[in-house]
């Protein structure tokens, strides 16, 4: 493997430094191929768990005080009680734009359509007669939402929290997002707005780990407000800390997935578009400056002329400070390979949150990826896309936990519970055999309590 910071081609003005990882010629393993691929440099979920703990140690230990604080730090704002006020959200919805509207509620019907086809069904089967066992999805009981609203608002995040959450029948409903020191200490009205759309009244000026901490464990009622009742569930994206937040609350409750600072990877052969190679690859870029970019292929001529397009682009885009930072750091780049059999290993190897598929086969190439939060195929299927309209959802495992985390979907907010239902004649067909296998794993009292019935 060889890597350069600087690709000899690129001028010395360059805007992007994106640099190039080269696997060409080499016979990697899948740890290989891991450790060989972009990721971030330190500012990782285990350098963030101390302070994490800290924020959570103290909301547990002093409830709104601790949050209060915790506003007045990081946000800025003075705060009696978090609870956003309901004429709050409803003046909000009353002043949103309509075109953004529009679009809020175009992304909640697709959004709906696709969330309502996966609510698994129940199911039960006859082992023998009067022998039935069932499968049944039942709702959790209350979920915490998160929203983040540092460098960007996001309304979507909103959409793709609310909206599998109300599909799967989840009978109460949190949301948190930061408050907004240029809103009088809410978070941002586009957020709030959203909410309302979606008939959402229970939300908190909450931001980063401290809503986290909140959610899990509750907040005790105190002379300026109501108590926060802890949830069963927490979901959403965040930055390094929210993500680093969920993994240590997991236990307490259940998470969605570690949807840290976003990522995209892009499968490309010679045939790719270069201006839509690096237009997706900046499309995520401008999210964060920690935000990963990598480009896959094994076209050395279409890595180069996404560089010069990325140069281009990055220079004229509005966000662009943020845009050359996150493309020129370790966590993004070109990883150039021998052959799509390769990429395709890569790509498993590196189980992106998004991975677009811009190949000769797109379809093809798209049904043999393992790891992905989300794949995304062809031309007409940009990233972009899944952040609003396509009907999927946004919500998705990042910094490689793709390969055993799932998206946000219905199945984050139910639970399959079993259920056993023997008659006399049923259970005695078996018993025989429950007490041999007792006996064989010297537990006795196993088959005892099954005998007990026929005595």
């Amino acid at each position: 493997m060889t890597t350069s910071a600087q690709n000899p081609a690129t001028p010395a003005a360059a805007v992007v430094n994106f640099r190039t990882v080269d696997l060409r010629g080499q016979n990697l393993t899948l740890a290989g191929l891991r450790a060989a691929v972009p990721r971030a440099q330190g500012h990782t979920v285990a350098d963030a768990e101390e302070k994490v703990l800290d924020i959570i140690s103290d909301v547990r230990r002093r409830g709104f005080e601790a949050l209060a604080e915790l506003a007045l730090r990081f946000d800025g704002v003075q705060q009696d009680h978090p609870l956003v006020p309901r004429e709050a959200l409803t003046s909000a919805l009353e002043e949103l734009d309509p075109s953004v509207r529009r679009a809020l509620e175009e992304s909640i019907s697709r959004a709906r359509r696709f969330a309502d086809s996966q609510r698994p069904r129940n199911v039960d089967v006859q082992l023998g007669d009067g022998a039935v066992v069932s499968q049944n999805w039942v709702p959790v009981r209350r979920v915490g939402l998160y929203v983040p609203g540092g460098l960007a608002v996001y309304p979507s995040s909103v959409v793709m929290n609310v909206v599998p959450a109300l599909a799967a029948g989840v009978g109460s409903i949190a949301l948190a997002s930061p408050p907004q020191k240029e809103f009088g200490g809410l978070p941002h009205p586009t957020i709030l707005a959203a909410a309302a759309l979606l008939g959402i009244t229970e939300v908190y000026a909450i931001g980063g780990a401290q809503a986290v901490a909140a959610f899990a464990y509750g907040v005790a009622a105190t002379e300026t407000g109501p108590a926060l009742e802890p949830v069963d569930v927490v979901t959403g994206p965040g930055n390094i800390y929210v993500a680093t937040a969920k993994r240590l609350v997991k236990g307490v409750v259940g998470i969605d997935s570690e949807a840290g600072t976003t990522e995209i990877a892009i499968l490309a052969d010679a045939t790719a578009q270069p201006r839509l190679v690096a237009a997706d690859l900046i499309s995520q870029a401008e999210h964060d400056p920690k935000a990963a970019s990598v480009l896959i292929t094994d076209s050395e001529e279409l890595a180069a002329a996404v560089r010069a397009e990325l140069d281009r682009q990055a220079e004229a885009t509005k966000h662009s400070d943020r845009v050359r930072d996150a493309l020129s750091g370790p966590q993004s780049g070109t990883v150039l390979v021998d052959s799509l059999e390769q990429g395709i290993a890569a790509c498993d190897a590196y189980a992106a949150e998004h991975l677009e598929i811009m190949t000769a086969d797109a379809p093809g190439v798209a049904a043999r990826i393992r790891n992905a939060g989300a794949i995304f195929v062809g031309d007409f299927s940009p990233v972009s896309l899944g952040d609003y309209c396509a009907g999927s959802n946004h919500v998705l495992p990042t910094s490689g936990t793709a390969a055993f985390s799932s998206g946000l979907n219905v199945t984050t907010f139910l639970r399959a519970i079993q259920v056993v239902n023997y008659s006399r004649d049923a259970l005695a067909e078996v018993s025989g055999h429950i007490v041999s296998l007792s006996g064989a794993e010297d537990l006795p009292a196993h088959g005892d309590a099954v005998t007990a019935r026929f005595a």
